[in-house]
């Protein structure tokens, strides 16, 4: 298992890292994030349907895509018109439906698959267009990824050397406290690297990227375990098999979106409180 994963690691990092830093003659990052995001919210449906839930699949995956898609939507009106809508219409269509059983729980995951993957994801895309000459948004994700890639990879080494402590045994058995606080202190470490003076240098502080790390760390883990929650109740180990060692595209999305949000919003905040001190 672990074979696979640092094979896959090492072909997957790589092409993550060009998707982020190019974006010439096409949005590269934006579109990995659409296919993933695609890919995620299909898993995502098939749990459903696993769970003999019938999902708006096609309405959902459309919908996914406009989410993801929304940071380049200029009209201060299309974001609440975009979550109307995916609230609206599908309850217009399961009326439409001859059997109504079971048709407010396709509602309902239909809607958790476009805000939960969708609108997460859409952060990142965000963060990406935060970029301002200086390659801001392009380091921004940057910090967000590997932030929360240093954190699952630590809380995974140091909780199999270290691990007495179950974190969450009724959800996953596997996690320690012990890994957990090996993941903060991986993400903070990562984050810290974004002060010094190199190309991926952010304007933080020491202690603002020490903060940033903690949270990201933090937020990443409560994703993981929302997930491992998800898949418990589904009665699977894995929503998928596209990534060797991995597990699915929805698998590898669980701390990576929590991840982006914390980020987009700290960058948010920071702003409006230097504002206001000026």
């Amino acid at each position: 298992m672990l074979k696979k994963r640092v094979i896959t690691a090492l072909w997957g990092i790589p092409l993550l890292i060009a998707a982020v830093w190019f974006d010439k003659p096409l949005p590269w990052f934006t579109l990995l994030m659409a296919i993933w995001g695609l890919l995620a919210v299909l898993e995502f449906y098939k749990l459903a349907a696993g769970a003999k839930v019938q999902p708006l699949t096609y309405f959902g995956l459309v919908w996914t895509l406009l989410f993801i898609l929304s940071p380049y939507f200029k009209y201060d009106f299309a974001m609440p018109l975009l979550l109307t809508s995916a609230v609206v219409l599908p309850l217009i269509w399961l009326l439409g439906r001859k059997k109504g059983e079971g048709a407010f729980l396709s509602w309902v995951w239909t809607l958790a698959g476009i805000l939960y993957i969708g609108w997460l994801l859409s952060y990142f895309v965000a963060l990406r267009a935060m970029d301002d000459g200086t390659n801001l948004g392009k380091n921004l994700v940057f910090l967000a990824l590997f932030a929360i890639f240093a954190c699952d990879t630590t809380a995974f080494f140091v909780g199999r050397a270290l691990g007495r402590h179950k974190l969450a045994p009724n959800i996953s058995p596997e996690k320690t406290w012990e890994g957990a606080v090996g993941g903060v202190l991986g993400a903070i470490l990562i984050s810290l690297f974004f002060i010094l003076p190199t190309s991926l240098r952010l304007p933080l502080s020491c202690w603002s990227a020490v903060l940033l790390g903690l949270l990201v760390s933090i937020f990443g883990q409560i994703g993981d375990l929302a997930e491992s929650l998800l898949k418990r109740n589904m009665g699977v180990k894995d929503s998928g098999r596209l990534f060797p060692g991995h597990g699915g595209a929805l698998d590898r999305i669980d701390s990576v979106v929590f991840a982006g949000v914390v980020v987009y919003y700290y960058v948010l905040l920071s702003n409006v409180v230097w504002l206001n001190w000026l």
